[in-house]
Formats: structure tokens, sequence, C-alpha cells
């Protein structure tokens, strides 16, 4: 019985940078535990089983919705969504909580990851981490803390994972965060009063070489090239990820999507049935598609059905 992260893979696997198949495939436990051992200082000397038992919860996916001042009660980690009367509301990707096991404490972390398929999409991705990060901080008030008690903010992060990079970036991964700078010293340094916000910048390019470990595995996981059984089997062989092997007819299809919408132009139905698979894909039909593309007559009958010619 395939676990969890293989479902999520294999459906992803139409074109892995949809939206909504990056966001399912990204927020398997197996899949944080990697990204936070390579981003987060706070995890990097705790082994990945030990990181995937530090996330509460079931990471919600741009599901739930949480109006600051209104419904704030709810648990903080599970919301995804921030909305303030009289601005627009802003979808989180993907957002829980994960925490740091001490002799003395929990640090509880409150962590955002967001896909992004744009490098440039008009703006610094950086610019925009600070204002994620800003909105996550601000609205702990009521739930991790109350009135002035501003000890209690817990430590946030927007990881924001930028795909196909430019080359002169290739595969990177920077941390822009709060550090303490003295002008005329004096203030003692209580890294924990200032620590609260870091915004982490991951860039993938496939077409690029790299050494890293963490960025090989992300290129090969979001590769929208590789095809599925090859990238299932480089994941578990190479990189030790849980998965069971053996593929059905369903996931062998989804995992062909990804061919055709490079080969027949689906996004931007260049052709007749660019656009009939395209129609199929968003119905979920599934099964149509092959049968479409490999039998002229039943092609015909749904190019009819669906007014294409």
């Amino acid at each position: 019985m395939r676990n969890e992260l293989s479902r999520a893979l294999s459906s992803a696997d139409v074109k892995v940078q949809y939206d909504t198949q990056c966001k399912r495939v990204l927020s398997q436990k197996q899949i944080l535990a990697w990204i936070l051992k390579h981003t987060a200082e706070e995890f990097e000397n705790l082994t990945l089983e030990e990181i995937e038992n530090c996330i509460e919860e079931k990471p919600e996916i741009s599901s739930i919705r949480v109006n600051p001042g209104e419904t704030n009660e709810t648990i903080i980690g599970s919301s995804t969504e921030n909305a303030v009367s009289g601005e627009g509301a802003i979808f989180f990707d993907i957002r829980f909580v994960a925490h740091v096991p001490r002799v003395e404490e929990k640090i509880r972390l409150i962590i955002n990851i967001e896909a992004q398929k744009e490098y440039y999409p008009g703006y610094q991705i950086q610019t925009r981490g600070i204002f994620y990060g800003a909105r996550m901080i601000s609205a702990q008030l009521g739930t991790e803390f109350a009135d002035s008690d501003y000890d209690r903010i817990k430590k946030v992060y927007s990881i924001w994972i930028c795909m196909d990079t430019p080359a002169y970036v290739g595969n990177a991964i920077t941390v822009y965060s709060i550090s303490k700078r003295d002008i005329v010293p004096g203030f003692p340094d209580i890294k924990e009063s200032y620590d609260k916000m870091s915004v982490i910048e991951i860039g993938l390019n496939e077409k690029a070489r790299t050494e890293n470990q963490f960025l090989q595995m992300m290129n090969v996981l979001l590769s929208a090239k590789t095809e599925c059984r090859t990238k299932k089997k480089i994941l578990t062989n190479q990189f030790g990820i849980r998965m069971e092997n053996s593929l059905i007819r369903e996931v062998d299809l989804m995992c062909n999507l990804s061919g055709y919408v490079e080969k027949l132009g689906i996004e931007k139905g260049e052709n007749n049935l660019g656009k009939l698979i395209s129609i199929l894909l968003k119905q979920g039909e599934l099964e149509n598609i092959r049968l479409v593309s490999e039998d002229e007559q039943i092609r015909k009958e749904f190019y009819k059905k669906y007014g294409i010619i």
C-alpha cells in the first residue's frame, strides 16, 4: 500500500510545479524534515527522524481561514490565511508548528513554506518573505502571547523555494535574519530576545551542478522532466526517502501527463489535442486522457463532445 508521500508525489507528477500538487508534495513530513535540517539552525544537529517527530500535527495547506482579532483562538500553527479588515486575504502555501527539544524547555517555531515558480515576480522574494514573517508574528497576539507579554513571541520562519532560478543564481540557499550590531557597545547580547524571524530563500536549478545533497534532492523531487518511476527510485536509493516502489496504473498515467504538458502545449492550448487534454485534466478524467491520446476515433468523439472542432 502506498504511503502518503508516494500518493502525493504521484498525483503531483502531472505538472509537479502546479501549485496544489507542489504543496501536497512539500507538506509531507519527510520533506519538511529535510527542509528544516538544511535551513533552520535549531534543527541542524538533529536527525531527519527526530525532526519529523518535532513537527506538530498535520501541516495545513491553504485551507483554514483565520481573521486576527476575530477567530484567533485557533492554534496559530493551523492557520493558512490571515485577513485584516480593509486588507486583502493572505494565503500561506504551507504553515505548521515545530518544537525544538531542550533539557530545560521546548522552543516552539512557527514555519511557513512557499513554492515560487517565478524568481522575480515583479518584486524581491525576500521582501515578501519579511511581510509574511511579520504577519505571522503579529497574528500570535491572543494565541501565543497576550497583552504586553512579548517575551512569549515565537520565532517564525518564512521559507521560499524558488524553482527554475536563472543561471547566475543556480542552486543556492540564503538566510535573512535579525542580528545585533553595536554602535556603542554596552547592551548584553540576548539572542533569544531579538532572534524572532528568519526569511530563507532556496534556489533550484536542475540544469546547474551542485554538491549540496539537500539541493540535489529538491531538484529531483520537483523536477518536471524526470519520469516518476525514475524519480521515486532516486529519492529512495540516493536520499533514503521512504516510498513504495510499485506503481499502479493511475500513477503511471499521472506521471506521463507532465510529458503531455511539455509536448502538446497544454497550458497554452496550442493545438486541438492540447486543448482537449487540458479540459480533461481540469475535470480529472485521467483515464480518458490516455484514451484520446492513443485512439484517433475516440479523440474525434471527444472533440465533438467539447466543441473543439
